[in-house]
């Protein structure tokens, strides 16, 4: 494996702002239809006479699929390019909503959504691939941050939308909600296919074409080998296990304060919007002197957004979701970063670096409501399990000691 490939000259081109713009098109229609269904969930159990443990293994049928595909998927993003990658990633997603739309009954609905964790890993190993080739330097940060943004905006018009406007429009027809997010994420595919047609884009696709291959076994194992991308990969099932373990049950866990459910809704907002305008506003700063001394704050700010969570004070528990919201996406983004600059990791095979990071990391997003819910059942309350989350912010943080000490060794080499 080759060491980082010099910058293309379409790192220069005005067209890579348009590129950014469909990616984060493509990653808010992945946010739009993950989170479609939650708000969904009673009346989908009642229609279609369901228990809470079969809706639950039909939320979770994508990330477990996303565990399988993602590093196959990642081997062919980089063998068929992104314009072709991110068309083919909206088109699974369009057809996962509208097998949710002719879905009636358990079956067809776990498949509707299981189909979904063959198309949503190329957006999420695209995205990165995408700022790999096309941006640079201080760009390259930012650019992250605004494609970060993508998917917690659409989850923010997907759980605004379906009951204050589409419902009632449909006549409280779910199907018909589906449907029309389906359409969505299909408009989504074509206009980034418009803006990936451009010629610098066609020129940088025959350019990588001509390029000579290396065989994928001969890339993964090359990445495997090295200790950076070893660490990153614990680091990535750490952050998911934390973020998506705590997002899922947040609303629970404010409830388990006392709040009402429409109250607890409200509140579990507050880490979404925290989470836009981070975004937007971290990565930008993580210029790479500064990146690891970032990571390092936002795992301590992430223990201490669990630590918070435990009071019943009304302050602290603000406290706590404003942190949890300031680290739940950048850890990954700054995480990716340092990925993608990593001596040894080529750009043009960010497809099965990107693959590896997140088969990974979406172990840990699997793991993490299993193991909160588990701990919640077995005391009684979510305190435990907070405090292991605490626990997992400390491993994380721990980590950074040795992944700083390959990264010298790298540079000095």
């Amino acid at each position: 494996m080759t060491s980082a490939a010099p910058a293309a000259p379409a790192l220069l081109h005005p067209h890579r702002w348009a590129m950014l713009a469909g990616v984060w098109v493509i990653y808010g229609s992945f946010g739009l239809l993950s989170s479609a269904m939650a708000p969904l969930v009673k009346l989908i159990i009642a229609e279609l006479g369901l228990s809470q443990a079969a809706m639950g293994s039909i939320l979770g049928a994508w990330p477990l699929v996303y565990v399988v595909t993602a590093i196959p998927l990642g081997a062919l993003l980089d063998r068929i390019g992104l314009r072709r990658g991110l068309l083919l990633c909206a088109a699974v997603m369009g057809v996962s909503g509208l097998l949710r739309a002719v879905s009636y009954d358990y079956a067809m609905l776990f498949f509707a959504v299981a189909v979904f964790g063959f198309g949503a890993p190329l957006v999420s190993i695209g995205a990165p691939k995408l700022i790999a080739q096309w941006f640079g330097g201080k760009e390259r940060g930012f650019a992250m941050g605004i494609y970060m943004s993508g998917p917690s905006v659409g989850g923010m018009l997907s759980l605004s939308l379906t009951y204050a406007v589409l419902m009632p429009l449909f006549d409280n027809d779910w199907h018909l909600v589906m449907l029309t997010y389906a359409l969505v994420i299909f408009a989504a595919g074509g206009l980034w296919w418009v803006i990936a047609s451009h010629q610098e884009v066609r020129a940088r696709e025959r350019h990588e074409a001509a390029a000579p291959k290396t065989p994928q076994l001969s890339v993964f194992l090359a990445l495997l080998k090295m200790r950076a991308v070893q660490i990153l990969l614990l680091t990535g099932l750490g952050s998911f296990f934390f973020s998506h373990g705590l997002n899922n049950w947040l609303p629970a866990i404010l409830q388990d304060h006392g709040m009402s459910a429409a109250r607890a809704g409200f509140w579990a907002s507050v880490p979404v919007l925290v989470g836009i305008a981070s975004a937007l506003t971290i990565p930008r700063l993580a210029i790479p002197s500064r990146r690891l001394w970032i990571l390092a704050v936002l795992y301590i700010a992430a223990g201490f957004s669990a630590f918070l969570l435990h009071s019943s004070a009304e302050p602290a528990l603000f406290g706590g979701l404003f942190l949890q919201g300031a680290t739940r996406q950048t850890m990954m983004t700054i995480a990716m970063l340092i990925l993608m600059e990593t001596r040894g990791v080529d750009p043009r095979h960010m497809g099965a670096a990107g693959g590896l990071f997140f088969s990974a990391a979406e172990i840990g997003g699997v793991l993490g409501p299993l193991s909160i819910g588990w701990l919640a059942d077995v005391t009684g309350g979510f305190d435990a399990a907070l405090s292991f989350l605490v626990g997992v912010a400390a491993f994380l943080f721990l980590l950074l000691i040795p992944l700083r000490a390959e990264m010298r060794k790298r540079a000095a080499a």
